[in-house]
């Protein structure tokens, strides 16, 4: 199984359960690994792999429509408009909130999901 990777993505979205963290959106960094046919190496072509760049667009502007209270609703969202818009077959979604806590440089979660298996 080949994959691709974005890692350090920035993007904007409302999250958080206190008020004082609904009040602007703020910045995540998010990190994913998207598994890809093994025909996107063999063929050279953009039309058998995952285009990245799309990916990345795509998730930036979901986040920008959403709100979530939880980074881990917030994942699973993430993960889910990668496997059913863009065909992949697994995916890792990291996501970080950095600086939320005071000495702590940063928090998130991590999640891991697999394309249903065709019936």
């Amino acid at each position: 199984m080949d994959k691709i990777f974005l890692h350090g993505m920035k993007a904007d979205t409302l999250i958080g359960v206190y008020g004082w963290e609904r009040e602007q959106m703020q910045t995540l960094l998010i990190d994913l690994d998207i598994g890809v046919a093994e025909k996107s190496a063999q063929s050279d072509h953009i039309d058998d792999t995952i285009h990245y760049g799309d990916v990345c667009e795509a998730v930036r502007q979901s986040l920008r429509e959403q709100s979530f209270l939880l980074l881990e609703a917030l994942a699973e969202h993430i993960a889910e408009l990668v496997l059913q818009d863009f065909g992949a077959v697994w995916v890792r979604v990291r996501v970080v909130k950095p600086g939320i806590l005071a000495n702590v440089r940063e928090v998130g979660v991590e999640i891991e999901r697999r394309a249903a298996a065709d019936e």
